[in-house]
C-alpha cells in the first residue's frame, strides 16, 4: 500500500505531531510505539503499577490542560480502569489504552482475558474496540474530541492484540495528523444567549445577598480573573469547590474559602445566608453543598455551565447560562456595570473570616510534640513559592490544605476526587507538566503507603517534587467515628484505623530519594527550604498527632 504506515508508527508520529511530550505506561503494551516515540522527542514515564500510570497521567492533565495518554496491557485493565475513577470524578480528560485479545479468542477462557468494556462503562465517557489499524485514526481523533469537549473526562480505546501488536503491525493510509484543537480543552468556547445573560443580570442585580460559588470549570476556563471581577462588581463573597481552592487568592476579602463537607465554618454560613447563588462551572453535587443543604434547596439559582446537563440538575429553582464559563462571565460583568451595592453582607463575610483565622493562630504557631497539622499547614503556606503547585490528597489531607493553606496568585491546587493515595504519582505528574515550577505533595502516611514504589520512578526520571507525609500512624480522619461506635464495648478499636509507626524518610533514602524526618515543629522551616532548595525528588516526613480534627463545616440549626 503506498504511502502506508504502521499503526505504530501512525501513532507514534500523529501522538508526536499533536504537541504531546509525554506519556504514561506500564509494560507491557504498545511497544513498538513507545520506541518509535523516543525517536520523535516524547518522553516515556514507565511506573510500577496501572494506578500509579494513571495518577500520574491525570496529574499532568490537570497542569497541562490537555488530553493525556496512558497505557496498560490486557491484563492491567481493570486496574486501570479502576485508577480512571479519580479522573473521571474530577473532570480530567485522560486517553487510556489497553490491549486485548482478538475476536477469535473472546468467550473461550483465554488467558486473562474478561470483557473490557464493562469496566470502563463506569468511568469514561466514550469506549471504543479498534480491532485493526485502519480503524484507529477515525476512533483516536473521536476520542479525544470526545475526551475535551462538554464534561471533560477519560475515554478508552481497547486495541486488538494483548499488547495491541495487530493494530501496530498493521497498515494506515493516511497522514498522521490530528485536527487542530483536539488537544485543547475546552476545544470550543461557546459563547453566551445574550436573552440568558440579560435574565441572569436582572437576577443579580435584584438579589441583595448574592454568592459565587466557583468550581473545576470555572478553573479549567481560566476564569479566575472575571470571577473576581464580578465578585467586585456585585459586592458578592466568592466561594470554590476544593478543587477550584486556587481560583481567585484566598486571602481576598471577597473570598470564603472552600464551601461544602470540606469547608471551614464561615463559608457554609455565607453561602446559606445569600438569597442568590451564582455557580460557575461547579456541578453542585453533595460534596460542595454538603448534601444539598449549602444553600437550601429553595435558593434562588443561576447556573453557568458548558454543559448544558448540569444545569438545574442538583437545584430546582435554577436559571441558567449554557456557555464557556469564561465567555459567559465577560457577559455578565458587561451587563451588570458598575452598579451601586450594600457593602454589608460582604462585610459580614470579611468578619466571619478574619474571627476564624484569629481562632485559628494559636494552633497555627503551636510548638506542641507530636507536631499539630494546623502549625504544618501553617508552614507549608509560608515556604511556598509564589508559582507553587500543591497536590492534596483525599480526605483529611483535602482538608487540612483546603481550609488551612492559604493561596496567592498564581498558586495553583490540586486534590484528589476521591481515590486515597492518588496524591503522590499525580505529583509526579504534574510536575512533568510543570517545568521550572516547584511541586509540593501533601500526604497522609495511609494514602502514602499506596504508591510509595513511585519514589522509584521519582528518582529514576529525575522528577524534582517535595512529598511532606502527615505521618500520625493511622486513619486520623476514621478515629473518632470508629471510636464512637465501640463505646463501652470491650475490645481494640485501635486495631481497625491505627498501624506503623513508619520512618518514611529512611524509606525514602533506601530508594535513593533523600529523606527528612522531622519531630520538632521548630525544624519544618528549614527542612521546606532544604527541599524546595534541591533540584532532586526529596520526601519530608513529619510526624504528627492523630488527635486534632480538622476544621468541621458549619451546617444550619436543625440540619
Amino acid at each position: 500500500m503506498s504511502g502506508a504506515l504502521s499503526g505504530a508508527d501512525w501513532l507514534a508520529q500523529a501522538i508526536a505531531s499533536a504537541g504531546v511530550r509525554d506519556v504514561f505506561f506500564i509494560d507491557a503494551v504498545l511497544r513498538r510505539t513507545l520506541i518509535a516515540l523516543e525517536g520523535l522527542g516524547v518522553r516515556r514515564h514507565l511506573a510500577h503499577s496501572e494506578k500509579g500510570v494513571v495518577y500520574m497521567a491525570d496529574g499532568y492533565a490537570r497542569i497541562a490542560n490537555t488530553p493525556t495518554f496512558c497505557f496498560a496491557q490486557s491484563v492491567g485493565a481493570a486496574n486501570l480502569a479502576a485508577a480512571l475513577q479519580d479522573a473521571y470524578l474530577a473532570r480530567v480528560p485522560l486517553v487510556a489504552m489497553t490491549g486485548r485479545k482478538p475476536a477469535s479468542m473472546q468467550h473461550a477462557n483465554a488467558y486473562q482475558e474478561i470483557p473490557h468494556a464493562p469496566l470502563f462503562a463506569a468511568v469514561t465517557k466514550f469506549v471504543a474496540d479498534v480491532p485493526n489499524a485502519a480503524d484507529l485514526p477515525r476512533l483516536l481523533r473521536q476520542a479525544l474530541r470526545a475526551s475535551g469537549s462538554g464534561t471533560p473526562r477519560p475515554v478508552h480505546l481497547d486495541l486488538g492484540g494483548v499488547q495491541a501488536e495487530i493494530v501496530e503491525t498493521g497498515s494506515v493510509n493516511e497522514p498522521p495528523l490530528l485536527a487542530a484543537g483536539l488537544m485543547q480543552v475546552p476545544p470550543h468556547r461557546p459563547q453566551p444567549d445574550p436573552v440568558e445573560i440579560d435574565a441572569a443580570a436582572r437576577a443579580l442585580l435584584a438579589a441583595k445577598r448574592v454568592v459565587i460559588v466557583a468550581g473545576d470549570g470555572a478553573l479549567q476556563s481560566g476564569a479566575g480573573a472575571e470571577v473576581l471581577a464580578l465578585a467586585e462588581a456585585l459586592q458578592a463573597p466568592i466561594a470554590t469547590s476544593l478543587g477550584a481552592r486556587a481560583l481567585v487568592p484566598t486571602r481576598h476579602p471577597l473570598c470564603v474559602g472552600v464551601v461544602g463537607n470540606y469547608a471551614a465554618p464561615p463559608a457554609n454560613q455565607v453561602v446559606h445566608g445569600a438569597d442568590l447563588v451564582l455557580f460557575v462551572g461547579c456541578d453542585a453535587g453533595d460534596q460542595v453543598t454538603h448534601t444539598w443543604r449549602i444553600p437550601a434547596r429553595d435558593t434562588a439559582i443561576v447556573q453557568i455551565d458548558l454543559d448544558p446537563e448540569e444545569i438545574g440538575r442538583c437545584y430546582p429553582n435554577t436559571s441558567g447560562i449554557c456557555a464557556d464559563p469564561r465567555a459567559a462571565l465577560t457577559a455578565l460583568i458587561a451587563a451588570i456595570g458598575t452598579p451601586a451595592r450594600d457593602r454589608g453582607f460582604a462585610a459580614q463575610a470579611a468578619t466571619l473570616m478574619a474571627q476564624w483565622r484569629r481562632a485559628m493562630a494559636p494552633k497555627f504557631a503551636s510548638m506542641a510534640q507530636p507536631i499539630r497539622v494546623e502549625r504544618l499547614c501553617a508552614e507549608i503556606e509560608r515556604a511556598l513559592p509564589d508559582d507553587a503547585i500543591l497536590v492534596a490528597d483525599t480526605g483529611y489531607s483535602g482538608i487540612w490544605t483546603g481550609t488551612c493553606i492559604e493561596m496567592t496568585r498564581g498558586q495553583t491546587y490540586l486534590r484528589a476526587a476521591g481515590s486515597l493515595g492518588w496524591s503522590f504519582p499525580a505529583s509526579l505528574g504534574a510536575k512533568l507538566a510543570a517545568g521550572d515550577r516547584k511541586v509540593v505533595c501533601f500526604s497522609g502516611d495511609g494514602a502514602f503507603y499506596y504508591h510509595l514504589a513511585e519514589l522509584e520512578t521519582a528518582r529514576r526520571r529525575g522528577i524534582a517534587t517535595v512529598t511532606v507525609i502527615n505521618n500520625n500512624s493511622g486513619f486520623g480522619q476514621c478515629q473518632a467515628g470508629i471510636e464512637r461506635l465501640q463505646g463501652n464495648t470491650a475490645g481494640h478499636a485501635e486495631e481497625l484505623y491505627r498501624f506503623g509507626p513508619t520512618d518514611f524518610a529512611a524509606i525514602a533514602r533506601s530508594f535513593g530519594v533523600e529523606g527528612i524526618r522531622v519531630t520538632d515543629p521548630s525544624d519544618i522551616a528549614t527542612a521546606l527550604r532544604r527541599a524546595l532548595a534541591m533540584n532532586a525528588p526529596v520526601l519530608i516526613d513529619v510526624v504528627t498527632d492523630i488527635a486534632p480534627r480538622a476544621p468541621e463545616p458549619w451546617l444550619p440549626e436543625g440540619s
